[in-house]
């Protein structure tokens, strides 16, 4: 009697064991279940974000392209010298900030380069230029801008109406 006893509480200690264990199935039927969720709640979250986000349109007036023999857009804008020699016609822009002291370091940081870095301020937008060079000619400021690049991936190319 006292073997079945033994035998008997080892069987339901075993089973006990055993049929508590979670299997690797259930875990992944439970994260699959919770990805499909997460999936389900982004998508409806980004359909609500389309819906109620305005669409916001810059006028064509902000970037206006001087010549577009060589399709390379180029600003046009109204500036005035605040620190530098004179700009001429075309100019490569590296930086544009809206407190002056943060154009003066960016200055300082090219001169330093061994650039011609001016400052002009844009009165229409409150914004001050930092012009690592000025051109004459539209095909020069392309190739210094091409250049820069490297070292300034967002420099772009202004005409100053004057």
């Amino acid at each position: 009697m006292r073997k079945y006893m033994i035998l008997g509480a080892s069987l339901c200690i075993a089973v006990a064991f055993t049929g508590c264990k979670s299997s690797e199935s259930a875990y992944r039927k439970m994260y699959e279940k919770a990805q499909a969720q997460d999936n389900n709640n982004q998508s409806q979250g980004a359909e609500n974000v389309a819906v109620v986000a305005p669409v916001v349109e810059k006028p064509a007036t902000e970037t206006t392209v001087v010549d577009n023999a060589d399709n390379v857009p180029v600003r046009q804008e109204s500036l005035s010298v605040v620190s530098g020699d004179g700009l001429k016609n075309f100019s490569v822009i590296v930086g544009s900030y809206s407190v002056r002291a943060n154009a003066e370091g960016m200055q300082t940081t090219l001169k330093n380069k061994g650039y011609a870095a001016q400052i002009a301020y844009n009165s229409s937008n409150s914004m001050y230029r930092v012009v690592a060079a000025t051109y004459d000619s539209k095909t020069d400021a392309i190739r210094s801008r091409n250049e820069l690049r490297a070292q300034y991936p967002d420099a772009w190319l202004l005409y100053n109406k004057k």
